[in-house]
């Protein structure tokens, strides 16, 4: 979804093209066959939800045939996490391939012994304490989050780019989008991005069940995946999507 002189540009499909994505059981089915997809647009062909559905039903409002509202019901699928994932942009990973990124991504680190090695930020730290601390901290509104981890108004800078940084480094996912609520318990304005570790998803033995492999392995068997899904995709496009290694 490039931007061309201040107007987005969409690169769909027609409808009846066999490669389109009519509905989001549609999608959901593919993304769980592929392994993995980008949520926009990028320097691979073909490898993104945008280029598999129809441009022109994208903020259309229309939950049947709105990739930007299927995007909501995906993040809440059991079997599906939705994160910041691809060079810093959205993009969904299903739960038999997580463990593989997170191996490769997190250089086979829990985040506490990435920060008893000096290799997080303190800033990482603080966002990560609420969900280890915190008795009821399995899931947090991003503005609760961003507020309660001390990024709020007068706080600690930077919040968007660290919570983006734990989701590359397969720390941090989606699992929701909720309205928040007011005192009353109603609902109210756009629905917000709720933020969970993928341990809270599928539990720590499933979330590591990698770790028994190097992480160059794993970056190497999720390359390998791609290309026999992509005949086309060139090494360098591969690895400015998932990541680079040695």
């Amino acid at each position: 979804m490039p931007n061309e002189s201040g107007t987005w540009i969409m690169y769909g499909v027609e409808r009846d093209d066999p490669k389109c994505l009519h509905t989001v059981e549609e999608a959901i089915e593919y993304i769980k066959r592929t392994g993995f997809l980008p949520l926009f647009k990028n320097d691979m062909p073909g490898f993104s939800l945008e280029e598999r559905t129809v441009a022109k039903y994208w903020w259309s409002g229309d939950i049947t045939t709105d990739p930007w509202e299927w995007r909501e019901i995906i993040s809440r699928h059991s079997d599906i996490a939705y994160g910041k994932f691809f060079d810093k942009k959205a993009g969904f990973i299903s739960k038999e391939w997580f463990p593989y990124f997170a191996n490769f991504r997190r250089d086979g680190y829990d985040f506490d012994a990435l920060w008893d090695d000096g290799k997080a930020s303190a800033k990482q730290k603080k966002i990560m304490d609420m969900f280890f601390e915190s008795l009821s901290g399995n899931e947090y509104f991003s503005n609760e989050l961003k507020e309660k981890a001390g990024f709020g108004k007068g706080g600690a800078k930077g919040y968007d780019g660290v919570v983006t940084g734990l989701q590359m480094q397969m720390y941090l996912c989606v699992c929701d989008f909720r309205q928040r609520r007011n005192k009353k318990g109603e609902g109210y304005g756009w629905p917000v991005a709720v933020y969970a570790t993928p341990e809270h998803l599928w539990g720590y033995e499933h979330v590591t069940s990698a770790y028994c492999e190097t992480p160059v392995g794993s970056a190497m068997r999720i390359a390998r995946h791609i290309a026999e899904a992509y005949p086309g995709a060139e090494e360098d496009m591969i690895r400015s999507i998932i990541g680079r290694w040695n």
